[in-house]
């Protein structure tokens, strides 16, 4: 079961960084590299948007939602890109991190509490 658990996160981390390579790449279409940069922003930021001290809850995103989206980028690519990209991946491992996530995600949670403050905060009629 460790074993299983290890080999899923090094998946992630190489095909992480094969997303984050494809995103230099000039054959990467522009639509693709958007998403892909919102993928690896979100994956290299040092803020989650759901908290990993929630229980259960905390490691949805971790577990689930960064998954599909490193695949769904990776199924779009082009070919010779993913090619390349795995071949600089293998080559390379860079550890990034990402002031534009950690940007998104403190946005997110201004927006949802300034909306809950204002929803709290209606006088009433």
């Amino acid at each position: 079961m460790i074993k299983a658990l290890k080999t899923f996160a090094a998946d992630i981390k190489r095909n992480l960084l094969i997303v984050y390579f494809a995103i230099s790449h000039p054959q990467t279409p522009s639509g693709i590299k958007f998403m892909a940069i919102l993928v690896t922003a979100y994956a290299f930021s040092p803020i989650d948007l759901i908290p990993d001290f929630i229980p259960v809850v905390g490691l949805i995103d971790d577990l689930i939602l960064l998954p599909v989206g490193i695949a769904l980028v990776m199924r779009m690519l082009p070919p010779a890109v993913l090619k390349e990209a795995r071949a600089k991946a293998t080559q390379q491992t860079p550890n990034p991190t990402s002031r534009l996530g950690a940007v998104l995600v403190v946005s997110v949670w201004i927006a949802v509490g300034a909306a809950l403050f204002l929803w709290l905060y209606q006088p009433f009629a």
